[in-house]
């Protein structure tokens, strides 16, 4: 039987350090997904309150500056602001994050538009994470990123090409053919005017407006969209049909008859480590 589910990925720039402004954009989104019939929406990476790209062009010292700030307007799950999200749906690195705990591993969702699962930026070059997605039976993947950039000119900073939006691109669409699922793309973008509000002005790496490289890929790694500027905001839609799953799955499934456990296998710790631990 076909199970069709309608597919967006979020590509738009983040209200800067601003709780509020950053939920009431989410909510605006989600209204506006919605109307247009969309059942699966990613976001992208540390979407609320946008992602400090400022910490890769400034020294490590000087981040004390808007750290606070930062602190005051990143989301608790458990917060009001987590539950008008919540509302709104029901209705239509270390220096900065803490390391997820065991709970964290479980990354698929059993919901009415089939298995959806999600990581976040370089979580999908690990590789054992990406196989522990696989083996809780993934079907469409959200992939959250942060806003990348061209490749630099080498004569004016050393630059790498696995931190450009390209690569982060192959890197989704990879986890699309190496797992079999369908991959929602979702990226930030930034503009010229919050430059100085993440203080980024005048650094060689970033390029304003843009960041942007959202796509949504079908399981045989296709692109499925026509792309959209990488300065542009929009919401990249496309209709899927889980069935079209088991055709490229049934050439490769790499937690099915495409592995050898007997030989290679994965060991998930489930327990949550505790800083204290009263007996």
């Amino acid at each position: 039987m076909d199970q069709t589910v309608k597919v967006g990925a979020v590509q738009a720039e983040p209200v800067w350090l601003d709780l509020e402004g950053s939920v009431d954009k989410t909510i605006s989104l989600i209204e506006k997904a919605a109307a247009d019939g969309v059942q699966v929406l990613g976001f992208p990476e540390v979407w609320i309150p946008g992602y400090p790209w400022q910490m890769w062009t400034s020294l490590v010292i000087n981040n004390g500056g808007w750290i606070h700030e930062y602190m005051a307007n990143s989301m608790r799950r458990d917060s009001p602001q987590m539950k008008r999200i919540q509302q709104a749906i029901k209705k239509a690195e270390r220096t900065i994050w803490g390391e997820g705990q065991a709970e964290s591993l479980k990354v698929v969702v059993d919901s009415k538009f089939g298995k959806v699962g999600a990581l976040n930026c370089w979580e999908h070059l690990q590789l054992l994470l990406r196989y522990n997605e696989y083996a809780q039976g993934v079907q469409i993947h959200i992939a959250s990123w942060l806003a990348e950039f061209e490749m630099l000119d080498p004569e004016k900073i050393a630059w790498l090409y696995h931190e450009t939006g390209e690569a982060s691109y192959r890197a989704s669409q990879f986890m699309a053919i190496e797992g079999a699922t369908f991959v929602a793309v979702a990226s930030q973008v930034l503009t010229e005017k919050n430059l100085e509000r993440n203080g980024l002005t005048g650094n060689p790496v970033t390029k304003t407006p843009g960041g942007g490289f959202s796509m949504i890929f079908g399981p045989d790694g296709k692109p499925l969209a026509e792309p959209i500027g990488d300065g542009e905001e929009g919401i990249i839609t496309v209709v899927v049909n889980l069935r079209d799953i088991d055709k490229p799955k049934a050439f490769i499934d790499v937690v099915g008859h495409y592995a050898r456990p007997d030989l290679l296998s994965l060991k998930v710790n489930e327990k949550v480590a505790k800083h204290v631990i009263v007996d």
